[in-house]
């Protein structure tokens, strides 16, 4: 497992933007963000491959957000643009150590963050 500690979630209005940050210890093969909003499914937006900067991303935030990783503090990005009221979700960091098929699929992730809340009001 791999402890993960989001951070950088807050409240903004419609077009504005976020970092959210994600500190992981141990060794990560991809790492993912993930949200969740009441009533719905967790949602894979971006993943990333750690070695080779390998990225997916749900349709619904191509364009407007980017997940990096830095791979020196072991900490992974998602600069979120141009943010909508759809957006608003808590925030969730994953990681796994291996290869999997289903990036964008929480349940092949073995270790997740607490959460962190974002907030888009219209």
């Amino acid at each position: 497992q791999v402890q993960l500690v989001e951070s950088g979630g807050g409240s903004v209005q419609a077009g504005g933007s976020l970092r959210l940050s994600c500190v992981a210890s141990g060794y990560t093969y991809r790492m993912g963000w993930f949200r969740q909003a009441p009533g719905k499914e967790r949602e894979g937006i971006a993943t990333i491959r750690t070695g080779d900067g390998n990225t997916v991303y749900a349709d619904s935030v191509k364009g407007r957000f980017t997940i990096s990783h830095d791979n020196a503090k072991n900490t992974l990005y998602l600069q979120m643009n141009s943010l909508k009221p759809d957006d608003t979700a808590m925030y969730y960091c994953a990681a796994t150590q291996s290869w999997l098929p289903t990036p964008r699929l929480a349940y092949a992730y073995t270790s997740w963050g607490p959460g962190t809340q974002v907030t888009v009001s219209s």
